[in-house]
C-alpha cells in the first residue's frame, strides 16, 4: 500500500470516527458511499439499512461528545486490496457499547468512501 493510500484512508477513518462522535450526518456523508450497506450482526439486533436510513438514526441521537462518553477508537488493520477497494477493521466504544467494525472502501471519483459497515456489538461492562 502506498503511504498515499494509508494516509487517505487514515484521513477517511478519522473522520468517521469523528462524525459518529457528534452525531454529524452531513460530515458521515463525505465518508460513506451513497450506495452504502449498512449491517448489524449482533445476534436479536441484526439490521440492515441504506444510508438515507442510518442517516435518519444518526440525526435521532444524542452526540457521545454530549454526553460524557468518552472517546475510545482504533483503526486495527487496513488492508488495500486492488487499487480500487480496501478493508478496514476497527472498534470504538460508544454509548455504553464496544463495536466491532468490518468496513469495505472503495476508491471514488471523490475518494475513498465505505461502501460496507459490517459490525457487531457487546455493552461495556459497567465499573
Amino acid at each position: 500500500m502506498s503511504a498515499q493510500d494509508y494516509a487517505e484512508i487514515s484521513s477517511l477513518m478519522q473522520a468517521y470516527a469523528d462524525g459518529l462522535y457528534h452525531a454529524d450526518s452531513q460530515a458521515l456523508r463525505q465518508v460513506f458511499h451513497p450506495n452504502l450497506a449498512y449491517v448489524c450482526a449482533t445476534p436479536g439486533d441484526e439490521l440492515h439499512l441504506d444510508l438515507e436510513a442510518y442517516m435518519a438514526r444518526i440525526d435521532k441521537r444524542t452526540p457521545p461528545s454530549q454526553t460524557g462518553d468518552v472517546r475510545d477508537d482504533r483503526v486495527l488493520e487496513i488492508k488495500l486490496a486492488t487499487p480500487q477497494l480496501a478493508h478496514v477493521t476497527a472498534s470504538m466504544a460508544l454509548m455504553g457499547r464496544t463495536y466491532l467494525d468490518l468496513l469495505t472502501l472503495q476508491r471514488t471519483p471523490e475518494g475513498w468512501r465505505i461502501v460496507t459497515k459490517v459490525f457487531s456489538y457487546v455493552p461495556m461492562e459497567k465499573s
